[in-house]
């Protein structure tokens, strides 16, 4: 095996610049793929986690049925060892309880339907930093007994901080849950439907108005790796019998799966045009180099060299002359892709403004995953294998008196 290693690496480099032209135009492709995967596969996690910060998490606990029903009635206790069990697990980062209901918030004479929701205030600002969105008055405290109120809808029901608002609405099993509450805090959110439903309560307090009696809606774990989410939700699923259900943000967020799809699909129809392309350059080198070498081969068949050798030697350079270019085109692109995604591109103009507009940080994130050095190996390979068919094929169909005669 060594001495067929050494002779097709001896053979690629009999012509130099031949092979520097096509491994330079192989590395070029691979760059290129590597920068547009890393760039989708960063912005898609940057996508996923801002979408999980903001509200669901990366798993969130709940009993069967609550979340097709949103109902109190679906409310649940999990006792204070449990949630140590939940907050021990390996990759778990944060265990957030919630207790979510609708109500009618008023102010004098405007009235307006909310999503109200009960939280624990160190832990919810530990998963969706609220307490830097607070744009007015102060942050709950664990002993608040007032509320924070969406900006948008604080200009609705034309109140400040300081004012009080009533809440009315159905409590738990269809008890009238009804209270006055002054507004300690005003939060903006960047998304609109969000500026304009949403009012914050400590989870005591939410559990007192609406009759729950320390029982809450929901459990939204955050974890340190999207990738271990799988392992995470089997351990979780260990803790739980069959009472609860433990979905993932993506069966919670099924809008948010199919644009990642529709756009992750689009990017492989690009990578695979370019591909394509440098494939047919490999393809030409290959076929010049083996109509170049027809009366070489005829003379080495006519001395007793078997033709499977010969073909064997032909897809061997093959692969490296694909080799070569991809491993140059991924060694441009490790310490590059190491700068970009600690350092991701900022946007500006209308890009920052669309960003903007839906809560997210004006930036191009890149993604260092080993995995996208790994799936371009694989397709240079394949290009390499399907180029190398040809010199075989010729090669297996050669005639060693015309090709001396060459």
């Amino acid at each position: 095996m060594k001495t067929y290693l050494l002779l097709a690496w001896r053979n690629l480099w009999r012509n130099k610049k031949r092979t520097m032209i096509a491994s330079a135009s192989v590395a070029f492709a691979v760059i290129m793929a590597i920068f547009t995967r890393s760039m989708q596969y960063g912005a898609y996690d940057y996508m996923i986690d801002a979408s999980v910060r903001m509200y669901t998490g990366y798993l969130q606990i709940h009993t069967n049925g609550y979340w097709d029903k949103r109902s109190l009635n679906k409310s649940m206790k999990i006792p204070g060892k449990k949630l140590a069990e939940i907050e021990s697990l390996e990759h778990v980062t944060d265990v957030v309880p919630r207790l979510e209901a609708y109500s009618l918030v008023s102010s004098s004479n405007v009235t307006k339907v909310a999503s109200v929701i009960g939280i624990d205030p160190v832990k919810e600002d530990g998963m969706t930093n609220l307490r830097k969105k607070v744009v007015a008055g102060s942050y709950l405290s664990d002993s608040s007994k007032g509320l924070l109120v969406a900006e948008g809808l604080a200009e609705l029901l034309k109140v400040n901080v300081g004012d009080s608002i009533v809440l009315y609405g159905q409590g738990y099993h269809g008890v009238t849950a009804a209270g006055i509450f002054p507004i300690e805090g005003i939060v903006k959110f960047k998304l609109p439907a969000l500026n304009k439903s949403m009012v914050y309560l400590t989870l005591p307090t939410a559990q007192w108005l609406f009759f729950t009696d320390g029982r809450i809606t929901s459990l939204s774990i955050m974890i340190d790796r999207q990738d271990k989410l799988d392992d995470v939700r089997a351990s979780l699923k260990k803790l739980f019998n069959d009472d609860y259900e433990i979905l993932s943000w993506a069966e919670m967020m099924p809008d948010l799966v199919q644009s990642i799809e529709i756009d992750n699909a689009g990017g492989i129809i690009m990578l695979g045009i370019l591909y394509v392309v440098i494939g047919f350059g490999i393809f030409g080198t290959i076929m010049m180099m083996t109509a170049e070498r027809t009366k070489e081969f005829g003379i080495l068949i006519a001395v007793g060299m078997k033709k499977w050798r010969l073909g064997f030697v032909s897809v061997l350079e093959s692969i490296m002359l694909s080799l070569v270019g991809a491993a140059a085109g991924t060694l441009v692109s490790i310490p590059m892709l190491m700068y970009l995604k600690d350092h991701p591109i900022q946007l500006t103009g209308e890009s920052a403004q669309a960003m903007l507009a839906f809560g997210l940080e004006p930036i191009l994130p890149f993604s260092n995953s080993f995995m996208i050095y790994i799936n371009q190996l694989e397709v240079v390979i394949i290009i390499a294998l399907l180029s190398a068919y040809y010199p075989v094929s010729y090669i297996r169909r050669l005639n060693p008196v015309r090709a001396m005669r060459k």
